[in-house]
């Protein structure tokens, strides 16, 4: 991870960036607009699922960086779970669904082979460098 010099440069946060975009523009058209809970949940769900990658990179420790992205990886299933919501309302196709549920699949993958990266490292992190 050495030619990682912040938290954009990670490809997961990139992939988490566009899932966050992706449900930002479903929830504001069509019946699903309306559903001001359902709309809050989701956004903040797929918000936290790069939000939390930023944080546990800034935290400047694997140990850290690891339990972010363990939050992370559940946020992307809770929005996974919403998203189920939002098919049995009808606000979003089959397709639609199928496409974010695929992002949604890689991302966690992407944190999973992550995690493995980091607690296999001999770098602890940042912030453990010696000065």
């Amino acid at each position: 991870m050495a030619s990682i010099q912040c938290f954009e440069d990670l490809k997961v946060w990139q992939k988490a960036r566009l899932l966050c975009k992706e449900i930002f523009g479903l929830t504001s058209i069509g019946k699903f607009a309306k559903d001001f809970a359902l709309i809050d949940q989701i956004n903040r769900s797929s918000g936290s699922v790069m939000d939390n990658i930023a944080e546990g990179f800034g935290r400047m420790g694997n140990k850290e960086f690891i339990n972010f992205l363990t939050y992370s990886n559940a946020s992307a299933l809770e929005c996974k779970s919403q998203l189920y919501r939002a098919f049995d309302k009808n606000y979003i196709t089959k397709e639609t669904l199928k496409i974010l549920f695929e992002i949604i699949d890689e991302i966690c993958k992407m944190i999973n082979t992550l995690i493995i990266y980091l607690r296999k490292s001999d770098f602890r992190g940042q912030k453990f460098k010696e000065k």
